[in-house]
């Protein structure tokens, strides 16, 4: 599906943009693919990387726009003759959206509209625009504003017609080892030669998901989407003192409290959601519920609509991570980032 196509990446030199970058090229044979992004450092180091990573004739296929989503002038010009879209620009942090929320919504809200309307209108084929465990019954401006970002692309299916784009949603919490997370921050501390970890809560439990289980979703929405899916993966939970004790087992820990705006627990399917929601052997779909969706037509074959009231909670989850199990896969990233000349 990819081979011979023009795919476009807002927010392409971060973490996922990188991996999934990086997977394109294993797997595929694109015609162009196009890093948009504001931060003209980043690209520059980003397309230094692919220079050793690539091969020239793969190299020769990247181009490196620099844009920002609130632009649509930009987005216009950007998206001419892309096949498919993959939208991963926002604004994460928590605090800084709280702090600057004019800002989170232009970004958040605004710029997820404008990369509709020029997907609209310059005729992309497929958008798939990732989301967060925040949207779900968000308690912070970050989440409230993905949540915004979830419903625009979800509904601008009505707008594209029968022909027309294709836009679905790919929704995870934070992924294990990228710039942010958890896992970094302790490191840090324990290459600092710190004693002790912080933890906010010892309840808390997040899911774990990596990068590469993170592009291999968007993929799957890629090649089977119909319009108006949101997709989550099936994944294992932990809990934040296990991952501790896993990366420093002789560390004290100290609960510091619950950070504003912070949750005990990560939500990929609220229960309203629960009957609109189909189970797959390795995913969930949550189906929109608008008339003009047609379950007949769209619905992907081979799911089990699930129990109603049912909630994909990281804190209920069947799935779980040991100390010991966690310890494996930290030394996993360790050896795979090891094996990176240039990160960014």
């Amino acid at each position: 599906m990819l081979n011979n196509a023009s795919i476009l990446i807002t927010g392409g030199t971060g973490s996922f943009g990188k991996k999934f970058t990086e997977m394109i090229f294993e797997r595929y044979n694109p015609r162009r693919v196009i890093i948009y992004s504001r931060d003209e450092y980043k690209q520059f180091l980003v397309k230094n990387m692919f220079a050793q990573k690539l091969s020239s004739d793969q190299f020769k296929k990247l181009r490196f726009f620099i844009g920002d989503v609130r632009d649509k002038e930009r987005l216009y010009r950007a998206f001419k003759d892309v096949d498919y879209v993959i939208h991963a620009a926002a604004m994460k942090q928590v605090p800084a959206c709280e702090y600057n929320p004019f800002e989170a919504i232009k970004t958040n809200i605004h710029g997820a509209q404008n990369v509709i309307d020029a997907s609209l209108d310059r005729g992309v084929k497929k958008v798939v625009a990732l989301s967060t465990d925040k949207a779900v019954n968000p308690i912070n401006l970050y989440g409230g504003t993905k949540l915004v970002s979830d419903k625009l692309f979800i509904s601008a299916n009505a707008y594209s017609g029968q022909a027309g784009t294709i836009f679905s949603v790919v929704r995870y919490g934070n992924v294990a080892g990228s710039r942010g997370s958890v896992i970094p921050f302790f490191q840090s501390l324990i290459d600092q030669g710190s004693k002790e970890l912080p933890i906010t809560d010892y309840r808390m439990t997040r899911f774990w998901i990596t990068l590469e289980e993170g592009v291999e979703l968007v993929f799957k929405a890629l090649e089977e989407s119909k319009g108006g899916e949101t997709y989550i993966s099936k994944i294992p939970s932990f809990r934040i003192v296990d991952l501790a004790r896993a990366m420093a087992p002789d560390s004290i820990l100290k609960e510091v409290g619950i950070r504003e705006g912070e949750k005990l627990h990560e939500v990929m399917v609220p229960r309203d959601d629960s009957r609109n929601t189909y189970e797959y052997d390795k995913h969930y779909i949550i189906y929109p519920h608008f008339d003009w969706w047609n379950v007949r037509k769209y619905l992907t074959p081979g799911g089990q609509l699930i129990e109603e009231g049912f909630e994909y909670n990281s804190g209920t989850n069947t799935d779980w991570l040991s100390v010991e199990q966690l310890h494996e896969r930290v030394i996993a990233m360790d050896d795979v980032h090891a094996d990176n000349t240039i990160g960014v």
